[in-house]
């Protein structure tokens, strides 16, 4: 536990009533279920670009990254180039025309209109027990640096936590939750990237990192061709086909938490726009978590350092590597800052998370099953109640991700259960004319449950975990990239025989929602180079670079 000043206590304080306070004052502004769900649809490119990135930014990308690469070393980048960029591209180019021209407002709805509502409903339940389990996460993140700072016990620290993002996004819904993403998207930049920094300099400089860590842990493909050199243990087959395609594509393209930032953007080239900026950001976070776990790996296996990660009730916590280089460098007056930008980073998750859950509840299962013709201020009213429930539900789940070594673990064994063969799906759904409402729901249930049962066999020892990564010599982490590809085959194969045997939609019902079907929709007049697909090639050169640069 540190001393922490006055000054570190103002700075923390301040940004508590602050975000507090944009809630207050965003409710008189969020009346209308537009309002509160999609924050009005008024957002330029670069704000929807923004909150984009920072939902995204929670504990996943903070605490678990840095956590992983301590873990895994290096490979943990492909999360973020190989595993993010392709798939936020695809996104823009071809799928956002899709989401954005229907009107929807969730990503059941486009499974409403395309299908029916049987799908609709299944996956608007699987996507919020899945966006609560993901909630509880940033939960339990923000309750780990409240005590490795604080000293706070566990109970007190997930608390007081989830008052806060209750109170800000009751209030002011999806506007508020955007509008604090904006601040804590340079929070997280300027509170974070100076430990990395300072990490650099005490090692003697990013050469003298990469010397002392085994190769294992240093490069990206070429130790991929046998699991047993790389700090993963996954080939290069698992990364492109579990990670690259399946994870990346459930999430980056079907996970409402960031669609819904883009569908609250102004107009078409605006939403198009959206994952294309977020790209070039999510590109360079590797600087601030992959450079993290690096130093702090180093420093872990230097005895002069004294540096050490945090040990509860026994169990290393990979999780604690950046508070603890926080600890390390930030003086009194700049742990305040420090404490700030994880905490910042971790509310934007949550709250991404609990804006998400409050709309698919309230459009896709209070509103399609329970309460069909209610007035339009009855579905605000029920989309605050969703809210705090949501927030009580995540606090339970918190305690569930205490349990697991690290968070990735758990988030991509959520994701593999839910993301993974929801792609599929879509993918069909959006490009092929005849797959029927049938073949898509039994496709989705099989999907799901065959990626849960692999989960629960592998998990209890019932089967070997060998036998789904094709390798005898395979991490958790690679059981997760494996588990997901076999789920999204399974969905994509059911749901294209299911679909031989039953009756399609008629196909003057599909127009706009299936690609042959929907005319190319104009945009707003723009220069050569600021259109989506030419910003879009830019952001693809810069990825290929990266990947050859530390292959």
């Amino acid at each position: 536990m540190l001393h922490i000043s006055w000054v570190d206590w103002s700075v923390i304080a301040l940004y508590f009533v602050f975000v507090i306070g944009i809630g207050i004052y965003l409710r008189k502004f969020t009346s209308t279920g537009e309002d509160f769900f999609l924050a009005g649809r008024r957002n330029s490119s670069w704000i929807a670009g923004l909150a984009f990135l920072s939902a995204n930014m929670g504990a996943l990308e903070l605490l678990g990254m840095t956590g992983n690469t301590f873990e895994y070393g290096m490979y943990v980048a492909h999360f973020y180039w190989i595993g993010a960029i392709p798939a936020m591209l695809f996104l823009a180019v071809y799928m956002m025309p899709f989401y954005y021209s229907s009107k929807i407002h969730s990503v059941p709805g486009y499974l409403k209109l395309r299908f029916d509502e049987k799908t609709r409903v299944l996956n608007a339940i699987s996507f919020a027990l899945m966006t609560l389990l993901v909630s509880g996460i940033n939960l339990y993140a923000m309750a780990l640096v409240l005590r490795t700072f604080l000293g706070w016990n566990w109970d007190a620290c997930m608390w007081a936590s989830a008052v806060t993002v209750a109170a800000y996004v009751t209030m002011g819904g999806l506007m508020s939750a955007i509008f604090t993403e904006i601040i804590q998207f340079f929070l997280i930049w300027f509170g974070l990237m100076l430990a990395s920094i300072m990490g650099l300099i005490e090692i003697g400089g990013w050469k003298a990192i990469f010397a002392r860590i085994p190769d294992s842990m240093g490069k990206l493909w070429s130790t991929s061709a046998d699991p047993s050199l790389n700090g993963m243990h996954v080939t290069w087959m698992g990364i492109v086909l579990g990670l690259g395609f399946v994870l990346s594509f459930g999430y980056w393209t079907t996970d409402f938490l960031v669609v819904q930032r883009a569908l609250s953007a102004k107009n078409l080239r605006s939403a198009r726009m959206t994952p294309v900026i977020a790209s070039f950001f999510k590109m360079a976070l590797p600087f601030i978590v992959i450079m993290g776990g690096l130093i702090a790996w180093v420093l872990a296996r230097d005895p002069s350092s004294g540096f050490k990660l945090l040990v509860d009730n026994g169990q290393v916590r990979y999780d604690s590597a950046l508070p603890m280089l926080l600890a390390r460098y930030y003086p009194e007056g700049l742990i305040g800052l420090g404490v700030t930008a994880l905490l910042a980073g971790f509310m934007a998750g949550q709250a991404g998370n609990i804006s998400a859950f409050n709309t698919v509840w309230t459009y896709d299962i209070y509103k399609s099953v329970i309460k069909k013709n209610a007035s339009d201020k009855h579905y605000v009213w029920m989309g605050r109640v969703a809210t705090i429930a949501g927030i009580l539900i995540s606090i339970v789940t918190a305690y569930w991700a205490k349990s697991f070594p690290s968070i990735m673990d758990y988030m991509q064994a959520i994701f593999s259960w839910v993301n993974a063969p929801l792609f599929a799906t879509m993918l069909l759904g959006m490009f092929v004319v005849w797959i029927t409402p049938n073949g898509a729901f039994w496709g989705l249930v099989a999907g799901m449950v065959s990626s849960f049962t692999l989960f629960i066999l592998v998990k209890f020892d019932l089967i070997s975990r060998s036998l789904i990564t094709l390798s005898n010599n395979a991490s958790p982490m690679a059981a997760n990239f494996w588990r997901a590809w076999w789920a999204w085959l399974i969905c994509f194969s059911v749901t294209i025989i299911v679909s031989f045997f039953t009756k399609p939609r008629p196909r003057e019902e599909l127009v706009g929602l299936v690609k042959r079907m929907t005319p190319i929709a104009k945009e707003e007049d723009a220069p050569f180079y600021k259109k989506p697909a030419v910003v879009a090639v830019f952001s693809l050169i810069i990825l290929v670079v990266l990947n050859l640069l530390f292959w």
